[in-house]
């Protein structure tokens, strides 16, 4: 039985052909424009070995199409189309178990605003993504910055956006396990939590 790596490697080798011959080039020019052997080439589209992030981007930039295209990922699977899809995307993120987020809401009388937003904690050691994706927010936020101050082309956004799918389309996510408790269980950890929280009050 094929492992799933391999199964992987078989499909971006298959995507890479497929995309060489679009581009009406065969291996050996394939392999002197990104200055490797015609074996490695050969081997990349038999999914013989894993091609990296960096090559990659760096054949599909050859091969004009989307690195995102080459790994398998379809960054327009399920366009989001109205407010709903917002918020159940917002109830599956809850479900992640490498990644966890606070609910911080700002509104009056307590504050002159109102403002609501989710935050990942990057140092929160419990869970294995959220580092990553602080990093990517921050560097969202400077690209999308340089778009909005005319620093970029949505051109150039656009590439970084492939890229960075294509990066971290292997960092694969599962879901937290539900456990199934008594309504007795389920008050006796709510007083305990209140009890922690705000103190055992005295009879």
């Amino acid at each position: 039985m094929m492992s799933n790596e391999k199964l992987h490697n078989n499909q971006i080798g298959l995507r890479i052909r497929t995309a060489r011959k679009e581009k009406g080039i065969n291996q050996t020019e394939l392999a002197n424009l990104l200055g490797k052997s015609l074996r490695t080439i050969q081997k990349y589209e038999s999914g013989e070995i894993e091609v990296s992030i960096a090559m990659l981007n760096e054949i599909a930039k050859v091969l004009d199409c989307e690195s995102t295209y080459l790994i398998g990922y379809d960054a327009e699977r399920k366009p989001l189309e109205n407010l709903s899809d917002i918020m159940n995307f917002l109830f599956q993120l809850d479900k992640i178990k490498e990644l966890g987020f606070n609910i911080e809401v700002k509104r009056p009388p307590h504050y002159d605003g109102w403002e609501c937003a989710i935050t990942f904690n990057g140092k929160d050691v419990s869970t294995e993504l959220n580092q990553d994706l602080c990093l990517f927010l921050e560097e969202f936020e400077d690209k999308r910055n340089e778009v909005k101050d005319y620093q970029t082309s949505l051109e150039s956004y656009q590439k970084w956006q492939d890229k960075t799918l294509a990066y971290y389309a292997n960092a694969k996510l599962t879901e937290k396990e539900t456990e199934e408790i008594s309504n007795e269980e389920r008050i006796r950890r709510f007083q305990k939590i209140m009890n922690e929280r705000y103190g055992k009050k005295e009879s």
